[in-house]
């Protein structure tokens, strides 16, 4: 017998809804985490000896998470009082990239997570991770106007 499904969301269930946020957005990202843990649990017998349960409950936080959003993430406008200053186009810019790009962005430069880790919770190789960085940046720069310069 494995790991009880209640120590699993001790040690792993903040990463799922760190990522499954980091996709949708806070409000909808909680209600797929939602989801997907209450698959996990129902389902926990054969999820449990996987060789990743929590990049498996990701994936069908993913399918909750889309069913609920219609493939557009739900980024609230924050509350500028709680804020430090930033640039109010980044959230819109976030909003346009691809899931799997806003969700390597924001996990790696938003949380600080190693991308080998982005890359075990989600399910892909590091290269991969890698890639949609590069992605992300080349869209955000592109979108913010902002460009490197040679010196």
């Amino acid at each position: 017998m494995g790991v009880s499904f209640e120590a699993f969301v001790e040690a792993s269930g903040r990463r799922l809804r760190a990522a499954l946020v980091a996709a949708f957005g806070p409000d909808v990202g909680a209600d797929a985490t939602a989801e997907a843990l209450a698959y996990g649990w129902e389902h926990w017998d054969r999820i449990e000896t996987m060789a990743n349960p929590v990049g498996y409950l990701f994936r069908v936080g993913q399918n909750a998470g889309r069913r609920l959003v219609g493939h557009r993430p739900g980024f609230p406008d924050p509350p500028t009082e709680r804020l430090p200053e930033f640039e109010p186009a980044l959230l819109p810019a976030l909003a346009e990239l691809t899931e799997q790009q806003r969700t390597a962005f924001v996990l790696v430069h938003g949380y600080g997570w190693p991308i080998v880790e982005v890359a075990e919770l989600v399910g892909v190789s590091h290269s991969t991770v890698r890639t949609h960085l590069a992605r992300a940046m080349s869209h955000l720069r592109d979108a913010l106007e902002v460009h490197q310069h040679a010196n």
